[in-house]
């Protein structure tokens, strides 16, 4: 289905209406209005229109109908009026933690000094993550709205911002978790286990040994860390967590 300029005249038509906090989604030209005219198709679903405006469902929370509530496999006719408007935050995360795709290697490390289960590769593809998605009951993050838009996807999240600081702050603020810092590797995503420092002074520089007594060892790839690692990056992301939902969100294109 084509979308169509508005003012056509086309009387076999369907507008979609988006809350002010989507509006980024439109082309710039239509953000003002908040709108976009779709040509109408008897078989086509909301759900279906909604993305087709370049909403991926995702991002959507109560839909509207012609004035009354209406789910995303509910029909139109012509001439009809979709309000779409923003997912309700905070969300649950689901039991497997996050799944970001290779775009946001750096969020993922931020998300991971926090002690959030963050899987990330820099090799895989949209089916795979799709798959690992399902399989391992994640919840994708991701700037691609036509990977949000896979059928077969369950649950995903648009990342908002271009700098992986607004990103973490967009993350934190939709889906409030609870943090546990310097319990994950950064570098695999692995738990964190105390270990004796004996165990591992032969992995240490002289002046980490002199220094510090108290150290953690990845149980998946055997990286060692100490308080001094990361104490003051580990602070600031806290900080920065405990203000997630008071910044501003900006959009990102595409």
């Amino acid at each position: 289905m084509d979308p169509l300029p508005a003012g056509t005249g086309d009387e076999r038509t369907v507008l979609v209406r988006l809350d002010p906090d989507l509006r980024w989604l439109l082309p710039p030209r239509l953000r003002g209005a908040g709108e976009r005219v779709l040509g109408f198709d008897p078989d086509a679903t909301v759900g279906h229109l909604v993305q087709t405006a370049g909403v991926p469902l995702t991002e959507v929370g109560d839909l509207v109908l012609d004035g009354a509530p209406a789910a995303p496999d509910a029909r139109t006719r012509s001439g009809s009026v979709i309000e779409v408007h923003p997912v309700l935050r905070p969300q649950p995360v689901p039991p497997g933690g996050f799944l970001l795709d290779v775009g946001l290697g750096a969020l993922a490390r931020r998300l991971r000094l926090l002690g959030l289960d963050a899987a990330w590769s820099n090799a895989a593809d949209d089916p795979e993550l799709v798959v690992q998605t399902v399989a391992e009951d994640r919840v994708l993050l991701t700037q691609d709205r036509r990977l949000l838009m896979r059928r077969a996807l369950p649950q995903g999240a648009l990342v908002r911002g271009s700098d992986p600081d607004d990103q973490l702050t967009d993350v934190l603020d939709r889906f409030v978790p609870v943090l546990a810092p310097l319990t994950r590797c950064t570098a695999c995503n692995g738990a964190l286990v105390p270990v004796a420092k004996a165990e591992v002074t032969a992995q240490l520089e002289p002046g980490t040994r002199r220094s510090f007594d108290d150290f953690s060892r990845c149980t998946r790839c055997g990286r060692v860390y100490w308080r001094g690692a990361h104490a003051r990056r580990i602070d600031a992301l806290v900080a920065q967590a405990g203000v997630a939902g008071g910044r501003p969100r900006d959009g990102i294109g595409g």
